[in-house]
């Protein structure tokens, strides 16, 4: 029905105009093509691996990028608010001079809102070259028989007369920053999320020991002695012998607080100070509950409706009763070898975890004098800092996250603790974790805001709660795992509701927020600031308590778990153990670097901090 197909031919010889390939031929150009199309490969798989390196490497800049933008801003925003404070004190101090005196101190500040920092340093390096002068004129004169001065018992020759250019009535210096529109300085600021967590620690590690403790005998904050103390010429000459005598224990350009205050003392016997019981060794309270002599502006204060703050007067079992620490001693120092950004205690208490550059260590405290790491966990990438680090409440699995876009779940009960699981984030940095109470969700604080949410079973993301504009920084769960809390660096604290996924509330404040925790068995929530305030607001109703002990940055803060205390550290060397929820201050301890985390044991007999010195300090909270 079909024609047959035709067939080639199949003559024997080849036909004219074709080319005849043996097997051989045929073979040898495969192998040609096979090893062209290698080489291909090869080239394609380098330039890949390049473009990979290069990626990374963008998204390092991006991160370097993002939190130098970060740095820069919180630097502008603590400038204007210096500026504001130095403009309030000369409008409560201006009305009360003489009318000739308010013209030229209203000319100076006009004069230093016009002040550059190149004219800032100009006038300090002539006022130093002038104060050298003037050293060498007074030793000169030392040495020359009296009456060898100026002819009228005047200044020798050469020495500076007069108020220097650029200074106010009586010599005032008035910076740059008192103008609303006066340059930034080029002050070294704390960066929580920096690249490099030991800019925390700016102020260099003090040659005192480490057991050598602060105790306050007031409660007046050191920032606010200064400010009511009137100094004397003798007092000043005393305080100069004093500082003298201490030099050689205190590395060059800083003194302790001790040193710089005579209401503050030392305590060598290795105990916390500021031991607040009546009749043990803190300072009585006052009849107003304040303890504080003289009428001193109080630390503490409550915060009404109009946004007023009152004095709080304490209660009489403020800082007695049980659950309530007498103290706390320190009991061992963890070299860790980098900055501790992370830690963590385990439930019993026996291991403490340690979250560095590059790697988490592993220290048994059970052992008296044990100061040798037990395991070291290497994470995320060697350069890059680990930020948060979370046990689950069986102590057998460990979450580590920092400066990298993935978190790293680790097995602690194989022979040789190994990652299981890493769970990755569109984000690039991980800044503060929370584990759910039935160890079954991860909440990780991300870098560009979001709060991602994590099934641990099957290591996947659930979700993600959107609101905050800035970084996510902190983060703690309601003991009954229903609701969530979050401070961020956009100035706001949310509450999520977990059951519907939705935000609660929100919570404006005017700096930025490092830290919080929320008490595990009331509705009291606290809250740490770069502005170096302690808020702590209820959650259901309209209250609130600001503490002011910090000096600086608050970096981390905890709450022990009877809910009774809480402690929070900071840029300021401190670790301030505080009443709930009106910050009694129970105890206090000066460390010789920044304290950038902490956390308590679940028993609250133990504190472990981590320091911009590159260890990690163990308390024992004696009761």
């Amino acid at each position: 029905m079909y024609p047959a197909p035709a067939r080639h031919p199949t003559a024997a010889g080849p036909q004219p105009g074709q080319l005849k390939f043996t097997v051989a031929d045929t073979c040898e150009r495969i192998k040609e093509e096979f090893n062209f199309l290698q080489q291909q490969y090869h080239q394609l798989k380098m330039e890949c691996e390049k473009l990979a390196g290069e990626k990374t490497e963008v998204q390092r800049h991006y991160v370097m990028y993002y939190e130098m933008s970060y740095g820069l801003n919180v630097e502008m925003h603590k400038q204007t608010e210096i500026a504001k404070r130095l403009n309030a004190i000369i409008a409560q101090v201006l009305p009360f001079l003489a009318q000739e005196h308010q013209q030229q101190v209203a000319t100076a500040v006009e004069r230093a809102k016009q002040v550059t920092i190149s004219e800032l340093n100009a006038i300090i390096g002539q006022q130093q070259q002038q104060g050298l002068q003037q050293l060498l004129q007074q030793i000169h004169a030392q040495q020359l028989p009296h009456g060898a001065h100026g002819a009228h018992g005047g200044p020798a020759p050469g020495l500076p007369l007069g108020p220097h250019p650029g200074l106010g009535p009586g010599g005032l210096l008035f910076g740059g920053a008192l103008g609303a529109g006066a340059p930034p300085h080029s002050l070294l600021k704390p960066d929580l999320h920096g690249r490099e967590p030991t800019d925390l620690a700016t102020k260099g590690p003090s040659s005192l020991p480490d057991d050598r403790l602060v105790r306050n005998r007031t409660s007046v904050s050191p920032g606010q002695r200064d400010k009511y103390r009137t100094r004397t010429p003798e007092a000043s000459d005393t305080k100069r012998r004093r500082e003298d005598k201490l030099s050689h224990h205190e590395s060059e350009g800083e003194k302790s607080d001790a040193d710089a205050d005579p209401d503050l003392v030392v305590d060598v016997a290795n105990e916390l100070g500021f031991d607040a019981h009546p009749g043990v060794r803190g300072p009585p309270l006052g009849p107003n509950g304040l303890g504080i002599p003289g009428g001193k502006p109080a630390y503490s204060f409550h915060m009404n409706g109009d946004g007023q703050l009152q004095p709080v007067p304490f209660p009489n079992d403020a800082l007695t009763g049980p659950g309530i620490p007498r103290h706390a001693r320190q009991i061992n120092t963890l070299a860790h070898g980098e900055v501790v950004c992370a830690v963590t205690i385990s439930n019993p208490t026996k291991y403490v975890y340690t979250g560095g550059k590059g790697c988490v260590k592993v220290w048994d405290i059970s052992q008296p004098g044990n100061n040798t790491p037990v395991s070291q966990l290497d994470c995320l990438q060697r350069d890059n800092y680990i930020r948060s680090v979370k046990l689950l409440p069986d102590a057998r699995t460990l979450i580590v996250g920092g400066e990298a876009s993935n978190l790293s779940i680790w097995d602690l009960a194989s022979p040789t603790p190994r990652i299981k699981a890493e769970l990755t984030s569109t984000a690039p940095a991980c800044y503060a974790l929370a584990i759910s109470p039935d160890s079954k969700v991860c909440f990780s604080c991300c870098s560009d805001g979001n709060i991602a949410v994590w099934d641990l079973h099957n290591q996947s993301l659930i979700r993600q709660f959107q609101g905050h504009t800035d970084g996510a920084s902190c983060i703690d769960i309601s003991s009954e795992g229903t609701k969530l809390w979050t401070g961020g660096l956009d100035n706001t604290v949310r509450s999520w509701d977990l059951r519907e996924g939705r935000q609660l509330q929100q919570h404006d404040f005017n700096s930025q927020i490092f830290s919080l925790g929320y008490c595990p068995t009331s509705d009291w929530l606290a809250v740490g600031m770069e502005n170096s305030n302690v808020e702590v607001l209820h959650a259901v109703k309209a209250d609130k308590y600001q503490l002011h002990l910090h000096e600086s940055c608050v970096l981390s803060l905890k709450f022990a778990a009877c809910g009774k205390w809480f402690v929070s550290t900071g840029k300021d060397n401190l670790l301030n153990a505080w009443r709930t929820p009106y910050g009694a201050s129970i105890f206090q301890s000066k460390e010789s670097s920044s304290v950038l985390s902490c956390d308590i044991s679940g028993d609250d007999k133990y504190i472990v901090t981590g320091s911009g010195d590159k260890k990690a300090t163990v308390y024992e909270v004696m009761y």
